[in-house]
Protein backbone atom coordinates (compact mmCIF):
# COMPACT_ATOMS: atom_id res chain seq x y z
CA UNK A 1 0.00 0.00 0.00
CA UNK A 2 1.07 3.62 -1.28
CA UNK A 3 2.67 5.67 2.00
CA UNK A 4 0.80 8.50 0.94
CA UNK A 5 -2.68 6.23 1.39
CA UNK A 6 -1.75 5.44 4.78
CA UNK A 7 -0.89 9.30 5.47
CA UNK A 8 -4.21 10.32 4.03
CA UNK A 9 -5.83 7.36 6.38
CA UNK A 10 -3.97 8.34 9.65
CA UNK A 11 -5.63 11.75 8.68
CA UNK A 12 -9.22 10.73 8.21
CA UNK A 13 -9.04 8.68 11.50
CA UNK A 14 -7.63 11.86 13.45
CA UNK A 15 -10.67 14.33 11.84
CA UNK A 16 -13.12 11.35 12.69
CA UNK A 17 -14.39 10.15 16.15
CA UNK A 18 -13.92 6.43 14.99
CA UNK A 19 -11.90 4.56 17.48
CA UNK A 20 -10.26 2.10 15.03
CA UNK A 21 -10.33 2.08 11.40
CA UNK A 22 -9.24 -1.10 9.10
CA UNK A 23 -8.85 -0.90 5.44
CA UNK A 24 -8.01 -4.12 3.25
CA UNK A 25 -7.08 -3.83 -0.33
CA UNK A 26 -5.71 -7.17 -2.09
CA UNK A 27 -3.57 -9.14 0.77
CA UNK A 28 -2.71 -5.90 2.61
CA UNK A 29 -4.49 -4.92 5.66
CA UNK A 30 -3.62 -1.62 7.34
CA UNK A 31 -5.47 -1.20 11.19
CA UNK A 32 -5.54 2.42 12.22
CA UNK A 33 -6.18 2.70 16.20
CA UNK A 34 -6.57 5.48 18.48
CA UNK A 35 -5.82 2.74 21.69
CA UNK A 36 -2.12 1.08 21.32
CA UNK A 37 -1.24 -1.42 23.46
CA UNK A 38 0.29 1.96 26.54
CA UNK A 39 -3.33 3.19 26.68
CA UNK A 40 -2.01 6.12 25.11
CA UNK A 41 -4.45 7.86 22.47
CA UNK A 42 -2.52 8.56 19.36
CA UNK A 43 -2.81 6.55 16.27
CA UNK A 44 -1.17 2.97 15.14
CA UNK A 45 -0.42 1.07 12.15
CA UNK A 46 0.07 -2.49 11.69
CA UNK A 47 0.01 -4.17 8.39
CA UNK A 48 -0.70 -7.93 7.89
CA UNK A 49 -1.95 -10.37 5.00
CA UNK A 50 -5.15 -11.00 5.04
CA UNK A 51 -6.13 -14.56 6.17
CA UNK A 52 -7.03 -16.79 3.01
CA UNK A 53 -10.12 -18.53 4.55
CA UNK A 54 -13.71 -17.92 4.75
CA UNK A 55 -14.67 -16.47 8.09
CA UNK A 56 -16.41 -18.51 10.76
CA UNK A 57 -20.00 -18.68 10.94
CA UNK A 58 -21.89 -17.62 13.18
CA UNK A 59 -23.95 -19.21 15.98
CA UNK A 60 -27.57 -19.13 15.81
CA UNK A 61 -28.81 -17.04 18.62
CA UNK A 62 -30.72 -18.02 22.21
CA UNK A 63 -34.12 -18.24 22.03
CA UNK A 64 -35.58 -14.61 23.60
CA UNK A 65 -37.22 -16.87 26.46
CA UNK A 66 -33.61 -18.14 27.28
CA UNK A 67 -32.05 -14.96 26.93
CA UNK A 68 -34.50 -13.21 28.44
CA UNK A 69 -34.21 -15.05 32.04
CA UNK A 70 -30.52 -14.53 31.58
CA UNK A 71 -30.75 -11.46 31.52
CA UNK A 72 -33.13 -10.90 34.68
CA UNK A 73 -30.97 -13.16 36.88
CA UNK A 74 -27.92 -11.29 35.73
CA UNK A 75 -29.74 -8.01 36.28
CA UNK A 76 -31.34 -9.11 40.07
CA UNK A 77 -28.84 -7.11 42.21
CA UNK A 78 -28.69 -3.99 40.54
CA UNK A 79 -30.19 -0.66 40.98
CA UNK A 80 -33.02 0.07 38.63
CA UNK A 81 -31.28 2.52 35.46
CA UNK A 82 -30.14 1.95 32.12
CA UNK A 83 -27.46 -1.05 32.08
CA UNK A 84 -24.53 -0.92 29.83
CA UNK A 85 -23.61 -4.32 28.47
CA UNK A 86 -19.92 -6.03 27.60
CA UNK A 87 -20.47 -6.23 24.05
CA UNK A 88 -17.25 -8.61 24.03
CA UNK A 89 -15.28 -10.75 25.86
CA UNK A 90 -12.13 -9.17 26.74
CA UNK A 91 -10.81 -7.40 29.92
CA UNK A 92 -12.33 -4.01 30.90
CA UNK A 93 -10.54 -1.21 32.26
CA UNK A 94 -11.92 1.92 33.83
CA UNK A 95 -8.78 3.78 32.50
CA UNK A 96 -6.98 4.84 29.50
CA UNK A 97 -3.47 3.06 31.48
CA UNK A 98 -2.46 2.09 34.78
CA UNK A 99 -1.61 5.26 36.53
CA UNK A 100 -4.87 7.21 34.86
CA UNK A 101 -7.82 8.56 35.98
CA UNK A 102 -11.10 6.60 35.75
CA UNK A 103 -13.21 7.83 32.72
CA UNK A 104 -16.51 7.92 34.98
CA UNK A 105 -16.91 7.83 38.69
CA UNK A 106 -20.31 7.07 40.32
CA UNK A 107 -22.42 10.61 40.44
CA UNK A 108 -20.99 11.70 37.61
CA UNK A 109 -23.37 12.98 35.14
CA UNK A 110 -22.28 11.98 31.47
CA UNK A 111 -23.66 12.57 28.18
CA UNK A 112 -24.38 10.60 25.02
CA UNK A 113 -20.64 9.13 23.55
CA UNK A 114 -18.97 10.38 26.66
CA UNK A 115 -15.95 7.57 27.30
CA UNK A 116 -16.72 4.83 30.21
CA UNK A 117 -14.30 2.37 29.78
CA UNK A 118 -12.02 0.46 27.39
CA UNK A 119 -12.23 -3.87 26.85
CA UNK A 120 -8.78 -5.04 25.64
CA UNK A 121 -9.65 -8.07 23.34
CA UNK A 122 -6.69 -9.92 21.18
CA UNK A 123 -4.18 -6.94 22.04
CA UNK A 124 -7.06 -4.51 21.04
CA UNK A 125 -8.62 -2.01 22.93
CA UNK A 126 -12.64 -1.16 22.42
CA UNK A 127 -13.81 2.28 23.84
CA UNK A 128 -16.93 1.64 25.51
CA UNK A 129 -19.06 4.86 25.09
CA UNK A 130 -22.44 5.91 26.91
CA UNK A 131 -25.26 5.55 24.51
CA UNK A 132 -27.44 7.68 26.68
CA UNK A 133 -27.01 10.84 28.96
CA UNK A 134 -27.86 10.39 32.83
CA UNK A 135 -25.64 10.26 36.16
CA UNK A 136 -23.84 7.00 36.81
CA UNK A 137 -25.20 4.76 39.63
CA UNK A 138 -23.50 1.92 39.49
CA UNK A 139 -19.80 0.87 38.25
CA UNK A 140 -20.86 -3.19 38.07
CA UNK A 141 -17.29 -4.26 36.60
CA UNK A 142 -13.89 -3.92 38.27
CA UNK A 143 -10.73 -2.54 37.22
CA UNK A 144 -8.65 -5.46 34.80
CA UNK A 145 -11.92 -7.87 35.17
CA UNK A 146 -12.32 -10.01 32.63
CA UNK A 147 -15.75 -9.67 31.12
CA UNK A 148 -17.82 -11.89 29.23
CA UNK A 149 -20.20 -10.60 25.98
CA UNK A 150 -23.37 -9.19 27.73
CA UNK A 151 -22.00 -8.86 31.10
CA UNK A 152 -23.17 -5.53 32.84
CA UNK A 153 -20.70 -2.87 33.13
CA UNK A 154 -22.65 0.54 33.92
CA UNK A 155 -26.10 1.48 35.69
CA UNK A 156 -26.91 4.67 34.24
CA UNK A 157 -30.02 6.77 35.45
Amino acid sequence: MDLRKVKKLIELLEESNLSELEIKEGEEVVRLSRFPTGGVAMPQMMATPAPAMAPAPVAAAAPAATAASATALADAGLPAGDVVRSPMVGTFYAAASPGAEAFVKIGQHIKVGDPLGVIEAMKMFNQIEAEIAGTVIAIVAENGQAVEFDQPLFVIG
